[in-house]
């Protein structure tokens, strides 16, 4: 199969091949960030539905847990959500969520009682 690539235009003054490279790695990074941003609002939904934690607890939940297994942010998100549907959680993952919402958990029951 061929496929045929039509030209784009760019705004003007935009002409060489470099700039065009720079806006179009520009728009896949804000393509990602939009995506990943998605998915830690998903898997922040998740903790607060399971573990009745305000979003805010949800997310530093999921940002400790990033912190403390060395795993960036989205792919935590990615596997809380999973988590959520049946996967498993990688072991280390499940350990350092489970203190995180721990952790928060005394927190909230903390501030509802005093």
């Amino acid at each position: 199969m061929t496929t045929f690539r039509v030209p784009r235009s760019w705004p003007d003054g935009v002409r060489d091949g470099a700039a065009v490279a720079r806006l179009e790695q520009e728009k896949a990074q804000l393509q990602h960030a939009v995506g990943s941003h998605v998915t830690v609002d998903q898997a922040v939904g998740v903790l607060v539905a399971i573990h009745r934690l305000v979003p805010e607890a949800g997310f530093e939940v999921l940002r400790e847990v990033s912190q403390r297994t060395n795993t960036k942010l989205h792919t935590v998100a990615e596997m809380v959500i999973g988590w959520a549907l049946g996967q498993e959680l990688p072991p280390s993952v499940g350990r350092e969520l489970e203190v995180a919402v721990q952790r928060r958990s005394c927190e909230r029951d903390a501030l509802e009682a005093g």
